[in-house]
């Protein structure tokens, strides 16, 4: 690699770890204020949010990765453009092509690291997560039980606790059930336990009354009981492990795309397989971004007003692009024989920067009585 490589390379890598470092805590920040209300809300430790946040890290990661490559690219070649660093490296006899030659090692470090995450981390950490999710659904303890206030576990049930002591036992304890037809039972105890089942948990009271009132009747009943168990088991419904995901399966179970698997993820053999070449087409992008980044901003000529129009345009060839994805995505879902179209926008996206490059290196005609100095006709 040229000393002219490596300084570029270095240029674009400085860059794209900052936006990288941006755009990740933007989108890190915004999916953690949901997480963190859901899980706090429900009880849960801040470990258990630090742990979930940073298992979703991976997937955002994958996604902020080939836009930080995009800017990374527009940022550096803007500046060198202005600083005049590309013009006379033009002028030492360098073409278009061999200017973007860093910038293809740079979309090809990228397009590894987006390699790395859609087929290793991502998956493994989606599947960790999903078995984190039951785990702490089936956790009744810290969903459920706590201590000093009125919970509502389900529908008709209202639970108060005032003492729940470190050894588990549970003070003075409140339930009542409404979900009787023509009857609210409540119960009270002096002393409670949580009791694992092979039938689900189970509440038991010591010392403690049973009252049931008939509404259509209004009569109260009565019942003081040393000890009696109750059965949570249809109150609390803890999520159950039914399998994984499309997204927790590896790449080339995807792309066998057998029944058995299709089956178990429940999904059709054209999302399996658009699932799976997704995988593959996205590591592509890094280095599609990138070039188109560069590649347009080497159509204009040295201004002092800047690159504007060519940024705008490098914008739009950008969503353009991501609406080709889009529909791409679409039409392969609906067919399992359309997988190809998903290597569409990449293979778009090359040959685009191809064509801007080819036309960057064109010798640009000149308009009579002018000379293009920054815009100013002499």
């Amino acid at each position: 690699m040229s000393r002219f490589d490596r300084y570029l390379l270095s240029q674009f890598l400085a860059l794209f770890g900052f936006f990288s470092l941006l755009l990740v805590s933007v989108y890190w920040v915004n999916r953690a204020v949901g997480l963190f209300d859901q899980l706090i809300g429900d009880g849960q430790s801040a470990l258990v949010f630090v742990e979930f946040s940073l298992l979703t890290l991976p997937n955002v990661i994958r996604l902020v990765l080939p836009i930080s490559a995009f800017a990374a690219a527009l940022f550096v070649t803007n500046r060198l453009t202005n600083e005049s660093e590309l013009v006379v490296m033009q002028a030492t006899g360098f073409s278009a092509f061999r200017l973007a030659r860093p910038v293809i090692y740079f979309g090809l470090v990228v397009g590894l690291m987006l390699a790395v995450l859609t087929h290793v981390l991502v998956p493994a950490s989606r599947a960790i997560l999903a078995e984190r999710s039951v785990e702490i659904s089936q956790n009744v303890t810290a969903r459920f039980l706590r201590d000093g206030q009125f919970i509502h576990p389900t529908d008709g049930v209202t639970l108060y606790i005032r003492e729940l002591t470190q050894t588990g036992e549970l003070r003075d304890l409140f339930l009542s059930d409404e979900r009787g037809q023509g009857s609210v039972i409540t119960y009270t105890a002096r002393r409670a336990f949580l009791a694992r089942s092979d039938d689900g948990p189970k509440l038991l009271l010591f010392d403690g009354m049973t009252q049931t009132l008939d509404q259509k009747t209004g009569r109260l009943s009565v019942t003081r009981f040393a000890d009696v168990t109750y059965d949570l088991a249809d109150m609390l419904s803890p999520q159950e492990a039914d399998g994984r995901s499309i997204y927790e399966v590896s790449t080339p179970e995807l792309l066998r795309a057998s029944p058995e698997l299709a089956a178990e993820v429940r999904q059709s053999r054209a999302a399996l397989l658009e699932e799976g070449h997704s995988r593959i087409a996205q590591p592509l992008l890094g280095l599609v971004t990138a070039l188109i980044g560069f590649s347009t901003l080497l159509l204009g000529a040295f201004s002092r007003f800047g690159l504007w129009r060519q940024i705008i345009g490098a914008i739009v060839l950008l969503v353009i692009l991501q609406m080709l994805i889009t529909q791409a995505s679409a039409l392969a879902l609906e067919s399992a024989a359309a997988w190809p179209l998903i290597y569409l926008a990449p293979g778009v996206g090359i040959l685009a920067s191809v064509l801007i490059l080819w036309l960057a290196q064109r010798p640009r005609r000149i308009r009579s009585g002018t000379i293009d100095l920054g815009g100013v006709p002499q």
